[in-house]
Parts: structure tokens; sequence; C-alpha cells
């Protein structure tokens, strides 16, 4: 059964291994790092100007989570927006390469890594996705494998 939310986007059969998709850029304020390690992440790094100066990371820093949320944010807009997502299944490889310090803008791309139907349930379609985040200095700030089910057109087609 096709499902009417997602029947006008891109399904699996229309994904093809090696696709690069744009993440756009945002860039971090000091209010966005403290307002998000307020909530999530409290260490005085991410809190306290004077505390992350004298911190390895030597200076204001944005948790790693907080540039995972937000890549994870590009990636809705540019890409799972328009295809049929029927959500996530988990990530891997996930590596905080760099720090995102207040005022950096970050951005970058995932390239579809792989495709493979799922075995159990031959309605979805399964998406590895790469990804590759920058500051605007071209320093990788983050690497991940992300896996995403996608509705299939022709659930008993091939593999």
């Amino acid at each position: 059964m096709t499902n009417p939310v997602t029947k006008d986007r891109r399904h699996f059969e229309d994904l093809a291994i090696g696709e690069v998709i744009d993440l756009g850029r945002i860039t971090v304020s000091k209010a966005m790092i403290i307002t998000f390690a307020t909530e999530f992440d409290p260490f005085p790094f991410h809190l306290n100007e004077t505390a992350a100066k004298a911190s390895l990371l030597g200076g204001l820093a944005a948790s790693g989570w907080q540039t995972g949320g937000l890549g994870l944010r590009m990636l809705v807009d540019s890409f799972l927006s328009t295809i049929a997502s029927a959500g996530g299944l988990g990530f891997s490889d996930l590596k905080w390469k760099n720090p995102v310090m207040a005022n950096d803008t970050i951005g970058g791309t995932v390239t579809i890594v792989d495709l493979r139907r799922s075995g159990s349930h031959p309605q979805w379609g399964i998406v590895t996705l790469e990804f590759d985040m920058r500051n605007q200095r071209g320093a990788s700030v983050l690497s991940m494998r992300l896996a995403n089910l996608v509705d299939t057109r022709t659930p008993g087609a091939g593999t």
C-alpha cells in the first residue's frame, strides 16, 4: 500500500549509490552552544568562555552531540524530507574530528554509499549515508554512517 504522505517523494528505486547531497551551511553562535549545553551537555567548555579557554578545546565549543543534531537537521531539510523515509535505523563510525567553535560555519555533504532491500520487510529499502561535515576552513568536524529505511514502490522487485 502506498503511503499517502510520501507517495510523491523519491523512493528507494529512485536513489543511486554515489549520489551526493549538499547539506547547506549553518553558523553556530555562542548562544546556540550555551542553550544546547545547558539542557543536554553541561560541561564547562560548552557553557563558560573562561573555563573553555583554559580547556583542551581552547575556547567555547559546541557539544559533539549538537554538531550531530545540526547535521541531522540539515539532512532532513536537504534530503530526508524529499524521499519516502520511513525512519532511521542507527548510525556507526561517528567521529568528532575537530571542535566546532562559537561562530564557526559548518556544512558538508552526505553520500549514498549503499542501497539494499530489507530481507525481512520487502516494502522497505535501506540506504546507507556517509556524512562529511566541515567548518569554514575546510577542517573535518564530523563523520559518520547513517542507515535509513525508505519505502519501495515495488516491494517484490529484486534486491
